[in-house]
């Protein structure tokens, strides 16, 4: 495969699975011998919040050869700022709710000089999609489980319900006081996973009995979080939230009506002494196994590229999107600076007395694409 294929990504040093995803598949395609790069603005950017190795290129403008195609989040695009006008592009929705936040008005999108490609994340989003844009065909990229990391301890399970209340903080109150009022919740650890770090998540989740999938209340482009606790071998409970559908498949997955906070309590409390509970768990485990990998990704990134090359272009002079940045951040309800400020965890308590951790939610920017565990969005 000839010519670059170049990921545009902000500068945001705080948690955001959009972007560690985005990164996520520079390193698949380098892997598969795909000469892929990540691009931010500033010579010699790493982000800090998470292992950051892949090849980078830096500037506010850049060439594009005959051949390049060039990524970018949908949060980036905005009617009339082409980011490369005649060069061959691609605009993957992490977030299909989201994708018209900056460009919300009726008309060609996204009214560039030519028409990119469109990529995204789960089978809801390539229909929502493909009936907003009709004359696009949304191309489906699968997310990655990373089952190496998000496995089941060897030590068995703690009687613990995790789940994370960053996009729903107000919800999540009234969550936590049904689960700690009900009897059945003795002994229980319960137990938010906000503002813990990646890795402890993982190893949280590694023996936690039952996981609650709360999602964004305007909309997930899959969600990652649900999908990780299943690969952990969790019992998983709760709200669809549009993309994450797919994932109640699972033999391991109970999905409750939106906002049936009460049901979505019992459900988890039911779920601590479900029959032949083992049985469920390693069959929930396969099924995202099965589904989500690295193969099945690199498959559906190689397929999408040679799509936007068979789109008309050719070279171009590409400007990155953060030079428009402030045009951006007009069209969304918080600015980034907001969404950084994660509190410190505090002490919670489970039902049974003192307890692990629970954390305060900032409002996210831009809203969840994406997300996965560990104070990112998910």
């Amino acid at each position: 495969m000839t010519g670059r294929v170049i990921y545009a990504s902000f500068e945001f040093q705080f948690p955001l699975g959009g972007i560690r995803a985005l990164n996520q598949q520079v390193s698949l395609l380098r892997a598969a011998g795909v000469e892929a790069f990540r691009w931010t603005p500033t010579p010699g950017f790493r982000y800090t919040w998470f292992a950051d190795d892949v090849p980078a290129l830096s500037g506010t403008t850049l060439d594009l050869g005959p051949e390049d195609v060039l990524v970018l989040p949908e949060v980036s695009v905005l009617p009339d700022h082409d980011p490369a006008p005649g060069g061959r592009k691609v605009v993957f929705s992490q977030g299909h709710y989201v994708t018209f936040l900056a460009g919300p008005g009726p008309g060609p999108y996204p009214g560039w000089s030519s028409r990119p490609a469109l990529w995204t994340v789960s089978k809801a989003g390539v229909d929502m999609l493909r009936r907003a844009l009709p004359e696009y065909e949304p191309h489906l990229v699968p997310s990655v489980i990373d089952t190496e990391s998000f496995r089941p301890a060897a030590t068995g399970r703690v009687r613990r319900i995790a789940w994370m209340s960053r996009k729903r903080p107000v919800e999540s109150t009234l969550l936590r006081r049904l689960l700690h009022a009900d009897p059945r919740s003795r002994g229980v650890d319960l137990y938010d996973i906000h503002a813990v770090p990646h890795e402890e998540v993982a190893r949280v989740l590694s023996d936690t009995s039952v996981f609650i999938a709360l999602g964004a209340p305007e909309g997930e482009g899959f969600g990652l979080p649900p999908a990780e606790a299943m690969a952990s071998g969790c019992l998983m409970t709760g709200y669809a939230a549009g993309g994450g559908a797919e994932l109640f498949d699972s033999p391991s997955a109970w999905r409750i009506p939106e906002l049936e906070t009460d049901r979505l309590a019992d459900k988890a409390l039911e779920l601590l002494d479900l029959p032949d509970q083992d049985e469920v768990r390693r069959a929930g485990r396969q099924w995202v196994a099965d589904r989500y990998t690295a193969d099945a990704a690199v498959r559906a990134l190689v397929e999408g590229i040679r799509q936007a090359r068979a789109l008309p272009g050719g070279p171009a002079r590409a400007t990155h999107p953060a030079a428009w940045m402030d045009e951006l951040l007009k069209r969304f309800p918080v600015p980034p600076e907001a969404y950084a400020v994660v509190e410190a965890p505090a002490v919670s308590a489970s039902r049974s007395g003192p307890s692990r951790r629970d954390g305060t939610a900032a409002p996210p920017w831009p809203p969840a694409t994406g997300a996965g565990c560990g104070g990112g969005p998910g």
